[in-house]
This record gives C-alpha cells, structure tokens and sequence, in this order.
C-alpha cells in the first residue's frame, strides 16, 4: 500500500501544528516519523488514521483520495497501535483481538469461526497464544502492547500505524515489539521517539520540525549530528557498523 499527503495544514486551539506537508510511503516500507515534541508526529498520523480532519491538503491511498472512502473502508486498509491502550472495562485478552474484526463484520453480525481462527493465529504471531483467556486489564504494559499489535494483525489490513508504541516498555519489549512489527512484509508508519530505535527499524525517516519536514532519507542519511542537534538541542556522535551496515548515536551530556 502507498499513502502520500500534499499540502497537509493542521490547526488546533488557533495555533498551526502541520505546515504545507508531504510525505510518501511506498508499498511495504517501514517509514519512521521523528521530531522533538510539538513538532507534528502524531499530528500527522492521527490525519492519516482519520481522527483529525486537516484544515487544508489531501491525503490519497493507492491513488484514491481518503475523504472519498467509507470510515469502515478505511479501517479495512490502515490498522493503528497507540502509545497507551488502557481499558475502562475488562476483557479477555481473546475478545481484545476480536474487536480487530470488526470492519470486517455487518451491524451485529456474531463472529465466526474464521474470526476465531484470525483472532488466535494474530495471538500467535505475538508469540501469545497461551494468554488468550488472561484478563486483558492483568497484563504487563509490555504484554498489553503486544495483545493491541494482535488486534491490529486481526484487521488484516495492508497498512500498520504505530504512534509511538513503545515509549513506555522495558527496552526489551521495545525491540520485541518492533521486530514483530517489522517482520510482518505490510507498509508500517511509525512515529518514534527513540533514535536508536528509528536507525534500528526504519527504511525511512522524516524529520519534522515546527510541522514541516526539515529532512527524508536512509537513517544513515537523515540522522547526522548536525540534524540532532537542530532538532533537539543536543550533541552527538554517530557511529557506523560496517559490518551490519547501521548506526548508532550516542548522545554527549551537558
């Protein structure tokens, strides 16, 4: 799946959050979205996602314009992990994953056995099979991110939005969760705070800044110390891998 934005404007509270923005995606990339805070991460994806309309500009998948598509339509072609996922009510982990189907089903269509059979083999592929009748509310927050990466497996769906999921986890189950995600062969978008993270996982970066994409590479192109410190105040080394052909920043103290 391909999605671009032309000339995204964001507002909101008065103030403009996204300015004339493009970015491209191309089929089964993973694209890492970075920038300081209030720079328009998740701006940008909730835009993508639907659940912010800009003010101005178009978003298009695979060439089709989004506003001409049904809700439901959408939700078919993007699936969306957010950073938090905590739960008023308390669910079994199988009928999280569940709700995944639902752009699937009619009003009030019970769900089947090849719902079931989706449900268990996401649950599966999260390396969570045996939880499936665990209280989702009991779980670690490592484990709960791994049940809403279920979920969104369920909706089948060649896209996968990740609005920086793993903030919040050990570092362990960071790279658990973005090595799942990475080898799933579906276009992934992911907003990251981690730099290490993005020039771990990402075929693409975009820097943001202010709203506006300052840089779009390699993570070997876009993450210099000279954009760091643009971008975040701060010094840094870079240091490259010639054997795994990858970097890794270290950061200087003050």
């Amino acid at each position: 799946m391909e999605i671009c934005s032309k000339g995204l404007e964001v507002f909101l509270g008065g103030k403009q959050i996204l300015r004339d923005l493009d970015v491209h995606i191309y089929n089964k990339e993973f694209v890492g979205i970075i920038g300081p805070n209030g720079s328009g991460k998740s701006t940008l994806l909730k835009c993508i996602y639907r659940t912010l309309k800009p003010k101005s500009g178009t978003i298009f998948i695979d060439n089709k314009n989004i506003e001409e598509l049904p809700l439901k339509e959408t939700a078919k072609k993007l699936a969306v992990v957010a950073q938090h996922n905590e739960m008023d009510f308390d669910f079994s982990v199988l009928d999280m994953i569940l709700i995944g189907r639902t752009p699937h089903k009619k009003f009030l269509e019970r769900d089947n056995y090849k719902d079931y059979e989706i449900a268990l083999s996401s649950l599966e592929k999260v390396g969570m099979g045996s939880f499936k009748d665990r209280s989702y509310n009991s779980l670690s927050g490592g484990e709960k991110q791994r049940v809403i990466l279920a979920r969104a497996l369920a909706q089948e769906t060649e896209c996968l939005i990740l609005d920086e999921p793993t903030n919040h986890l050990d570092i362990k189950y960071q790279l658990q969760f973005m090595s799942i995600a990475r080898n799933l062969d579906i276009t992934i978008i992911s907003a990251i705070h981690d730099l290490n993270i993005a020039a771990l996982y990402c075929d693409k970066i975009y820097a943001l800044k202010a709203g506006k994409v300052v840089n779009y590479g390699t993570p070997q192109e876009v993450l210099t110390e000279e954009l760091i410190r643009d971008l975040y105040g701060v010094e840094s080394d870079i240091i490259y891998n010639e054997e795994t052909n990858s970097i890794n920043i270290s950061y200087k103290p003050f």
